[in-house]
C-alpha cells in the first residue's frame, strides 16, 4: 500500500481520537476561548450603552438634570443658545448657580402686587415656602401637605392617631438592635451553609416522614368521613318524610363526592409510597451531595462572598442605569408644551429608540452579571471536584475561576444571558399590557395574557436551570455554549429521576433552612426587644429584621443550591465515564463513593436474586417428567 496514504489515514485517526476524547468530558485539561463572536457582540452593545451616556452629556441633558433649567430652556450656570420660537431663551446664566425668580424675567419681583401682568407671567399666590434639595438644585415645598393625595392621606392618618409615630419611634429607639439582628442573620446564614451537611439527613427524613404521614392521615380522615356519612345517611334517610327527598338527594351527592375524594387520596398515597420506596436511593444521593457541598464551603470560604460581590455589581450598574435614564429625560430637542407654555426637551425621530436600547441593556447586563456569578461558582466547584488531592488546590480557586471566566468564557456568559433576555423582555411587555388593560379587557383576553405570561415564566425558569448546567459544562470541558448545553441536557435526561429528587427534596430542605434563619432571628429579636413594654413598637423592627434575614438567607442558600447542582453534574459525568478501575479512577468525594458502593452492593444483590430465580426455573424445566408415549432415542 502507499505509505503516504497510510500516514494520512493515521493522522486522520489521531484527529478523530483527539476529537473523541474532547467529547468524552476530559475535565480541566484544555482551555480555549468560547463563543468569541458573542463576546464581540456584547462588547459592541456595552459600547452603545456608554455612547448613550456620552450623548446625554455632550448634548447637555446631564447638565440640565444636575444644574436645572428654567421655563424657557435656559440651563443654570452656563451661557445658553437661542431656541427658535421661544422668547427669553438664550440667556447667560453663568452667575445663576442655583435658584430662579418666580416671575418672568422681564418683571421685577418686588413690583409683583401692582403689575397687571402678574396673572399671566407669575404664579398664583400664595407660593408655599420651599428649600433646595442637596442634589440637582431643585426646590421642594417645606410643607408636606403640598404633595400628592397619598401624602395627604398619610398626614391625615398621622394626625388622627399616633400609631405611625410610635412605630417610627420604635425603629429609632431599636436601631442598634436591628443592626445587630441583621448581622446575626448574616452569621447564621454562613454557619448554616457549613453545618447543613450534618443536619441535611435529619431534615430530609423528617420531610419524608411528614409527607407520608400527612398523606396517610388525610386519606384516613376522608374514608372516616365517608363511612360516617354512609352510616348517618342510612339512619336518617329512613326517617325523612316524602317532602324531604331533595335533602336525601343532596346527602347522596355529598356521599359520592366524599367517595371520589377518598379514592383519589388513596391513589395519591399509594403512588407517593411507591415513589418513596423506589426513590429512597436518590434521596440518599441528595443527602450525600449536601454533605459534600458543606465541605466545598470549608475548602472554598470565599464562596460566601459571592452574594456580596454580585449585589455590589448589580447595585452599581442599576445606579448608573437610573442616572443615564434621568439624563435621557432631559435630553433631546426643545419643544414648547401647548398647555403650559413651558419648554421641555424630548427625544424625537430615531433618537427616541435610545430609551428602548437602554431598557434592553438593563435586562441583558443584569442577567450577564448573574451569569458571571454562576460561571464563577461553577468553575471553582469543578476545580474542587476534579482535583484528586485537595491539598493541591489553587491558593484561591475563586480568583482562578474569575480569571478563567474573563480570559476564556465571557462570550459564553453573554450568549446565555442574551437567551434569558429574549424570553424575559416579552414577558415584561405582556405584564405591562396586562396592567394597562386591567378592568378594560374581556375575560378571554385576560386569560390568554395570563397564560402567555405563565408559559414565558416557566420557559425562563427552565432556561435558567439549563444555562446554569451549561456554564458548569463549559467550566469542565471548555466548550461553547450550545455544545455545553447539549451535553448537559443529555446528562440531565439520563439522570432525570435523580434530578427531580434533588430539586424537590433539596429545594424544600433549603426552604426549611431559610425559615430556620428567619425564625431564629425573629426569636432573638423578641428576646432583645422584650424590655420595651409597648408591644406595638415591636412590629416595624421585627418586620424589617425578618425581611432582611430572609433576603440574606435566600442569597446565601442560592449559592449553596448552585454548588449542589454543579456537584451533581460532576458526579453524573464521573460515574458515566469512570468505574473505579485502574486508569478510570473516580474523582468523587468519600461520601459520594460510599453512596456508589452501597448502590453497587444493592445492584449485585438484585442480580444474584434474579440469577437464582432463573436457575430455579431452569432446574424445574429439566426435572419435568416426559409426557406419556414418548421414548428416548
Amino acid at each position: 500500500m502507499d505509505p503516504k496514504r497510510l500516514s494520512s489515514s493515521s493522522q486522520q485517526q489521531v484527529r478523530l481520537r483527539k476529537k473523541r476524547t474532547k467529547r468524552e468530558w476530559r475535565p480541566l485539561e484544555d482551555r480555549s476561548c468560547t463563543d468569541l463572536p458573542w463576546f464581540l457582540l456584547f462588547t459592541v452593545f456595552c459600547v452603545g450603552m456608554g455612547s448613550i451616556c456620552g450623548f446625554t452629556i455632550v448634548t447637555g441633558g446631564a447638565a440640565r438634570l444636575v444644574f436645572g433649567y428654567d421655563s424657557y430652556g435656559n440651563t443654570c450656570g452656563q451661557r445658553n443658545e437661542q431656541i427658535e420660537g421661544v422668547r427669553l431663551s438664550g440667556l447667560d446664566h453663568t452667575d445663576r448657580k442655583e435658584g430662579s425668580e418666580l416671575c418672568s424675567y422681564e418683571l421685577a419681583g418686588h413690583k409683583y402686587p401692582g403689575l397687571p401682568e402678574r396673572f399671566t407671567k407669575c404664579p398664583k399666590l400664595p407660593v408655599p415656602p420651599s428649600k433646595p434639595l442637596p442634589v440637582f438644585n431643585r426646590c421642594t415645598p417645606v410643607d408636606v401637605s403640598c404633595y400628592a393625595r397619598f401624602a395627604e392621606a398619610v398626614v391625615t392618618f398621622v394626625g388622627d392617631n399616633s400609631v405611625l409615630h410610635r412605630l417610627i419611634a420604635g425603629v429609632a429607639a431599636s436601631k442598634e438592635i436591628i443592626i445587630g439582628l441583621c448581622v446575626l442573620a448574616l452569621v447564621l446564614s454562613m454557619i448554616l451553609m457549613v453545618i447543613i451537611r450534618y443536619i441535611s439527613a435529619v431534615l430530609v427524613w423528617i420531610l419524608t416522614s411528614l409527607v407520608v404521614l400527612g398523606s396517610l392521615a388525610g386519606t384516613s380522615v376522608l374514608w372516616w368521613l365517608y363511612i360516617d356519612h354512609r352510616l348517618y345517611g342510612n339512619d336518617t334517610s329512613t326517617k325523612v318524610p316524602k317532602e324531604g327527598k331533595e335533602e336525601v338527594e343532596v346527602s347522596r351527592d355529598s356521599g359520592q363526592a366524599l367517595l371520589v375524594y377518598a379514592v383519589a387520596a388513596t391513589v395519591f398515597t399509594i403512588i407517593l409510597l411507591l415513589l418513596m420506596l423506589f426513590m429512597r436511593k436518590r434521596v440518599a444521593l441528595t443527602i450525600a451531595l449536601f454533605h459534600v457541598a458543606g465541605k466545598v464551603f470549608i475548602h472554598l470560604p470565599l464562596l460566601t462572598l459571592q452574594p456580596f460581590v454580585t449585589f455590589l455589581a448589580l447595585l452599581l450598574f442599576w445606579i448608573y442605569w437610573i442616572l443615564v435614564l434621568l439624563f435621557l429625560g432631559t435630553t433631546g430637542n426643545p419643544v414648547q408644551n401647548e398647555e403650559t407654555g413651558l419648554t421641555e426637551f424630548r427625544l424625537t425621530g430615531p433618537l427616541q429608540y435610545l430609551t428602548w436600547y437602554h431598557a434592553v441593556g438593563l435586562v441583558w447586563i443584569s442577567e450577564f452579571i448573574l451569569a458571571c456569578q454562576q460561571m464563577t461558582v461553577a468553575g471553582a466547584v469543578v476545580t474542587y471536584y476534579f482535583t484528586r488531592d485537595k491539598n493541591r488546590l489553587p491558593v484561591t480557586p475563586i480568583l482562578s475561576s474569575v480569571l478563567r471566566l474573563v480570559r476564556y468564557h465571557l462570550g459564553t456568559v453573554a450568549k446565555g444571558s442574551f437567551i434569558i433576555t429574549l424570553v424575559k423582555i416579552p414577558r415584561l411587555i405582556l405584564m405591562y399590557i396586562h396592567n394597562q388593560l386591567k378592568g378594560k379587557e374581556n375575560a378571554c383576553a385576560r386569560c390568554l395574557l395570563k397564560t402567555c405570561i405563565c408559559c414565558l415564566w416557566c420557559l425562563e425558569k427552565c432556561l435558567n436551570y439549563l444555562n446554569q448546567n451549561a456554564y458548569a459544562a463549559t467550566a469542565i470541558n471548555s466548550t461553547s455554549f450550545c455544545t455545553s448545553a447539549r451535553d448537559a441536557f443529555v446528562i440531565l435526561v439520563e439522570n432525570a429521576l435523580r434530578v427531580a429528587t434533588i430539586n424537590a427534596v433539596g429545594d424544600f430542605v433549603l426552604f426549611l433552612g431559610k425559615i430556620l434563619i428567619v425564625t431564629s432571628t425573629a426569636f432573638a429579636g423578641v428576646l432583645l426587644l422584650n424590655y420595651q413594654r409597648d408591644y406595638a413598637e415591636w412590629l416595624l423592627p421585627l418586620i424589617i429584621v425578618c425581611l432582611f434575614s430572609f433576603l440574606v438567607a435566600h442569597c446565601f442558600l442560592s449559592i449553596f443550591e448552585i454548588v449542589v447542582d454543579v456537584l451533581f453534574l460532576c458526579f453524573a459525568i464521573d460515574t458515566k465515564y469512570n468505574d473505579g478501575t485502574p486508569g478510570k479512577e473516580f474523582f468523587m468525594d468519600k461520601a459520594l463513593m460510599e453512596f456508589v458502593e452501597s448502590s453497587r452492593r444493592l445492584e449485585r444483590a438484585v442480580e444474584r436474586g434474579r440469577s437464582r430465580v432463573k436457575e430455579a426455573v431452569s432446574e424445574g424445566a429439566e426435572m419435568k417428567p416426559m409426557a406419556p408415549g414418548t421414548s428416548s432415542a
